[in-house]
């Protein structure tokens, strides 16, 4: 259903019984390009986690087929919030995260600091650089959703409140942000296929210090990259509230965005849910027709 006012229909919704439909028009609808900017950022993030990086690099996954890697992903994800957490897609997309993460040894605090970092990245990054804030309503149901989707990933000890999960994200962060070569590996493989996304691989170069502009200070030690002068990180951030100061003056979005539908290189012929991903032995074979 295509709503006259996204966001005033989110209004009358109840963040604790609608927030899969509170979460799928955000994310389809009111903020597409932040959203998946904001999720590839909570990525980032999980790199500067030793334990989280050094799996991601034994495996090769990350460094050998990264636009592979970061396709699956966003698929995953993509699959259960447009489609929902207990339909049939979105349930073979759960499954498949839990057998792909099942065949290593992932400690619990690690799961759960990658799924809060998928809640706060893209609450701060709308507070930041989006053409409005999340409410606290959408806050809310944000949270709702992704511990949900925790549950489903059979995640222990999730915490009852959006507070208490905030507090857990910011302490981890504290505790564990350190670099170490596998952190820089993953993240400039990763850094050079965002940047792909946009430029020519000649302006890689001139364009690095500009994406490390969005990155914070302990974020960057981390991950071995170069702290960015302050011009630069003022032209970035002036360039994204430029942008949200457009956005807010213009008519706002009614129509979805779907990630799952939209044509990818590592998919020419469209996907499986139950090939995406890793196996065991290695990367899936050929990508076969969507189901």
């Amino acid at each position: 259903m295509i709503h006259a006012n996204p966001s005033q229909y989110i209004a009358t919704l109840d963040p604790d019984d609608d927030y899969e439909e509170i979460v799928r028009l955000l994310q389809t609808v009111v903020f597409p390009w932040d959203t998946e900017r904001a999720l590839e950022f909570a990525l980032f993030r999980t790199y500067a986690v030793p334990s989280i990086s050094g799996l991601l690099a034994a495996t090769g996954q990350f460094t050998q087929y990264t636009r592979k890697r970061y396709d699956d992903t966003e698929l995953l994800l993509a699959e259960a919030v447009e489609h929902g957490l207990d339909s049939e897609r979105g349930g073979a997309a759960i499954a498949r995260m839990n057998d792909m993460h099942g065949r290593y040894k992932i400690s619990n605090d690690n799961y759960l600091y990658v799924l809060s970092s998928f809640v706060f990245q893209p609450i701060r990054w709308m507070e930041q650089y989006a053409w409005r804030p999340m409410t606290d309503l959408e806050k809310r149901a944000w949270f709702n959703y992704y511990r949900a989707l925790g549950q489903r990933m059979k995640i222990q000890e999730l915490p009852d409140s959006f507070e208490a999960f905030e507090q857990f994200n910011l302490r981890y962060e504290r505790k564990v942000f350190r670099y170490s070569r596998s952190n820089g590996d993953i993240a400039h493989a990763t850094k050079m296929l965002f940047l792909s996304f946009y430029l020519p691989k000649r302006l890689y170069g001139l364009a690095s210090p500009f994406f490390d502009a969005l990155l914070d200070p302990p974020l960057l030690a981390a991950l071995g990259f170069k702290q960015p002068s302050s011009i630069f990180r003022c032209i970035v951030h002036a360039g994204l509230k430029f942008r949200a100061l457009c956005l807010k003056c213009l008519p706002k979005n009614r129509t979805p965005v779907s990630f799952t539908g939209r044509q990818r290189p590592t998919y020419p012929m469209g996907y499986a849910i139950d090939r995406l991903g890793t196996f065991e032995g290695g990367i899936t074979a050929t990508p076969t027709n969507k189901s």
